[in-house]
């Protein structure tokens, strides 16, 4: 690397610390809150638990409030660009068929796309290969939108 690349790889990498040590802060509390354990996964999808139930109710119910914060202040981005919200589709078929694809593949692997990365940083390798999956899904995904039903 010449000192024109150091430089650049220097900005790029201080304009992106803070969300580096947002997503630490956000793993280390996936970690401590049991987030990523297998087991608490299959106490929710045998309904022997509250507990996951719990925090995704609680994160529903922050980004719903958070939303609304966002939409009344009339919020710019961090890059000062305006935020829009698209409205949502009246036809639930596409929430429908793609809730019940990520449930199954939450259900079978044990993760969700959260603490997925999170089990990869805690030194779960395996879940790279769920990681890829995700990609390729995703890929997928962006592929075939304009086929599917809206």
């Amino acid at each position: 690397m010449n000192e024109n690349q150091n430089q650049s790889f220097a900005k790029v990498f201080i304009k992106n610390l803070p969300y580096l040590l947002l997503g630490t802060v956000f793993g280390i509390s996936f970690v401590k809150g049991e987030l990523i354990s297998w087991y608490r996964m299959q106490e929710m999808f045998r309904f022997q638990s509250f507990y996951m139930y719990g925090v995704i109710i609680s994160a529903i119910l922050v980004g719903m409030v958070s939303l609304q914060i966002i939409k009344r202040a009339k919020m710019n981005s961090f890059s000062g660009k305006k935020i829009y919200i698209a409205s949502k589709a009246h036809t639930y078929i596409r929430y429908i068929v793609g809730g019940t694809i990520f449930g199954l593949g939450w259900a079978m692997t044990g993760a969700c796309p959260g603490p997925m990365i999170t089990l990869m940083g805690y030194g779960a390798s395996i879940y790279f290969i769920l990681f890829l999956s995700a990609l390729a899904g995703t890929w997928a995904y962006g592929v075939l939108r304009s086929k599917l039903p809206h």
